[in-house]
């Protein structure tokens, strides 16, 4: 039995801006952003309700090679993903505007499918000035060294130091694009830190790329202290990424009768979401209601990626299934600003998004006193006064500067920088045991990292997750409870360094490049 693609999801197939007048008739172009397929027929190509006769189409495959829908129907193509196929049709051009396309076509393993878009003739501009690239190899040395002219030119700046690197640049395919050089950040290794987690066991050396004076030593002096009273135990007790989508019906109660709706079908949602991924799992989907406005937020587990790309595109699948089998939705859109995609939100803090890990520790009264100088019960009442100062700033969490520690760790190991701003909210919580030592712990509830896919296989993204023993597949919680881990190390240092009055004097000792 053929898969069914939703029409929603299928119009992903067409390039937007390729419907183009040629010297000969149309053309456009068609890509597999969906799976790997194999092309068995093109049955049938009409534009603004005008059948193409047949033998006016051809497929152009590139290298020069052209099919037509005869070959097509006698020797089946292989369509994997990201091939693209330039489509011609000998008719008289068409006029300035959009215009309907549909096309016929034939596949294993999906059947006979019909996509149907609005396509754009747009008028011919005077060309712009553009960064120069190669449609054939735009990784090659020869398209990046007329890049870095090309800037060299319009700036007036030489290109000295950004214009070195050691790796194969055809390894940044899908990572940057108009690549030119490199962008050289100091490299600072801060540790051992003894972690005691159920996923990373015993003592790592951490990769921290910054260019802010004192940050890693303030790193390097917490984790001693976490070292001396034995180590910081770290749990992952939350995995989830999410998506949200909108619709939008005529009313409150048509919105609300939706969600009864979604909640019967959900198991069949989550089947058209997960056939999009082997990794993505949806557990569940939150509803919210407001006006006429359905939000849909759905939840996923993705492995060891970050995962942001692999739900949107299993969201997309399902919420395609839900436009073809529901009616009445007037509006809808894949994202609504309830996922806070690469922003703080509480409803992160409340939730989850990525990976909610906590790292807690009892830290011996005498480890403070002996090497930061200060007493558990400064430290506490400093927290407590903390506290207050969060709340009136309205800052998303109560910690000192949790950001510092994974903006260094996520540049140095490939992650997504902008990432940070979710991943940053840190919620610190202190009590004096009866022994007067002090039990610290922070949670982070929205850390999104990942040990596979995005920039972790890049040269030095892949050897420095490889120092913490965190490259490649299953080991992303490991590498959450170690960036937990030292999370917490950061937060003592600063906040014992503030406690005693430590932290001018450290910045200007170390700090200083003036």
């Amino acid at each position: 039995m053929a898969l069914t693609i939703p029409s929603m999801l299928l119009k992903q197939l067409y390039t937007f801006g390729s419907l183009k007048n040629t010297p000969d008739g149309v053309r456009f172009s068609v890509k597999n952003r969906l799976s790997d397929a194999t092309l068995t027929g093109l049955d049938r190509l009409i534009i603004d309700n005008s059948d193409v006769p047949l033998h006016a189409v051809t497929i152009d495959l590139g290298g020069g090679t052209v099919l037509t829908p005869d070959d097509l129907a006698q020797n089946s193509l292989d369509f994997p993903l990201r091939r693209t196929l330039d489509i011609h049709c000998a008719i008289e051009p068409l006029a300035l505007g959009k215009h309907k396309i549909e096309v016929h076509f034939a596949t294993k393993p999906f059947g006979k499918l019909k996509l149907k878009v609005e396509g754009a003739i747009s008028e011919e501009k005077e060309r712009l000035v553009r960064i120069p690239r190669s449609d054939s190899d735009d990784y090659a040395d020869q398209a990046i060294k007329e890049r870095q002219v090309f800037v060299e030119k319009l700036s007036g700046q030489s290109l000295k130091h950004t214009a070195h690197y050691s790796f194969d640049p055809h390894i940044l395919s899908g990572n940057i694009e108009n690549f030119s050089g490199v962008a050289q950040i100091p490299l600072g290794f801060a540790g051992p830190i003894t972690i005691n987690g159920e996923h990373a066991k015993g003592d790592f050396i951490v990769p921290m790329a910054t260019t802010e004076g004192t940050l890693v030593a303030s790193y390097n002096r917490g984790m001693k202290i976490v070292n001396l009273s034995g180590g910081v135990t770290c749990s992952v007790v939350g995995d989830a990424m999410q998506r949200a989508p909108v619709f939008v019906f005529a009313n409150a109660r048509d919105a609300r009768e939706f969600v009864a709706w979604v909640r019967e079908n959900e198991d069949q949602i989550r089947i058209e979401a997960e056939a999009t991924s082997s990794v993505a799992k949806l557990q569940y989907i939150d509803p919210y209601l407001a006006s006429k406005f359905a939000y849909l937020r759905f939840n996923f587990t993705t492995g060891d990626a970050a995962g942001q790309n692999m739900v949107g595109r299993a969201t997309f699948a399902a919420c395609g299934w839900i436009l073809d089998q529901y009616p009445g939705v007037e509006h809808f859109f894949l994202e609504s600003n309830l996922a806070t995609d690469k922003k703080a939100s509480q409803v992160n803090i409340m939730h989850t998004r990525g990976k909610r890990v906590t790292a807690e520790a009892v830290i011996k009264r005498d480890v403070l006193i002996q090497h930061m100088r200060v007493e558990p019960e400064s430290l506490h009442y400093h927290s407590g006064i903390a506290n207050i100062g969060a709340i009136l700033s309205g800052a998303n969490n109560n910690g000192a500067h949790s950001a510092n520690g994974i903006t260094a760790i996520f540049i140095a190991t490939g992650q997504d920088v902008a990432n940070v701003s979710e991943s940053s909210a840190g919620i610190i919580y202190t009590e004096l045991t009866p022994e007067k030592d002090l039990y610290f712990s922070v949670t982070i509830p929205s850390l999104i990292v990942a040990t596979f896919g995005g920039g972790t296989a890049l040269a030095s993204q892949k050897e420095c997750l490889g120092v913490l023993g965190c490259e490649g597949k299953g080991k992303v919680k490991k590498f959450a409870e170690i960036i937990a881990g030292v999370v917490f190390a950061g937060e003592i240092s600063l906040g014992a360094a503030i406690s005693s009055s430590d932290w001018v004097s450290s910045h200007e000792k170390y700090g200083r490049n003036r």
